[in-house]
């Protein structure tokens, strides 16, 4: 029996999954967490075989985050990223990070299902699209937090509150924004979402 750990903060979707995975016969839900705070904790005691993990996560860890930490704290647990939005820059850092698998969420149930299977095993799993994608374009200088910084100022909230989002002061995350102008060549704030947008990177 594989045992999968369910990482998603949307309550309807993790519900989902439980579902599907309960209809497999080889397959057990483990636990389900909403945070990659309590996905560490409780990987620590219940030791699962594959964590399902969501790349967007509430709180200090993103699921990036979150699986850097699983790699640290339960080294066995084979790592699936989910994503609503593939984007190649986010494959390639997860599977730097040692994740094995990385799947769109409106993939079918049955290649979700055989997807974990795989990984469980030491396979590597990842979209087909988004794989081609993730060949031809250029990498991202952009830190997962920098990235994450830059997505929400793009959305337009102000530095209190992302410090606040983040656990940041408003000037650490001044710093981040200067950085990042820096590094995209850009001309301003407005200019470093339009060049990152435009690659795909937020």
């Amino acid at each position: 029996m594989i045992k999968v750990l369910l990482v998603e903060d949307m309550h309807l979707i993790r519900g989902a999954l439980a579902a599907l995975i309960a209809l497999e016969p080889d397959l057990a839900v483990a636990g389900q967490v909403a945070t990659g705070e309590e996905a560490v904790s409780l990987a620590r005691v219940v030791r699962p075989d594959v964590a399902l993990l969501d790349i967007r996560l509430p709180g200090r860890w993103d699921g990036l985050d979150t699986a850097e930490q699983l790699r640290e704290w339960v080294p066995e647990c084979a790592l699936l990223m989910l994503t609503s939005a593939g984007r190649p820059e986010t494959l390639r850092r997860a599977l730097e990070i040692g994740a094995r698998g990385f799947m769109l969420k409106d993939a079918e149930p049955a290649r979700l299902a055989e997807a974990i299977r795989r990984v469980a095993v030491g396979e590597t799993v990842v979209d087909p699209g988004l794989a081609a994608a993730a060949i031809v374009q250029r990498p991202n200088p952009l830190t997962a937090r920098e990235v994450e910084v830059l997505r929400r100022a793009g959305e337009g909230a102000d530095l209190a509150d992302i410090a606040a989002e983040f656990f940041l002061s408003k000037g650490t995350v001044r710093n981040y924004l200067g950085a990042i102008v820096t590094k995209l060549g850009a001309r301003n704030r407005l200019d470093a979402v339009r060049i990152a947008a435009d690659n795909s990177w937020i």
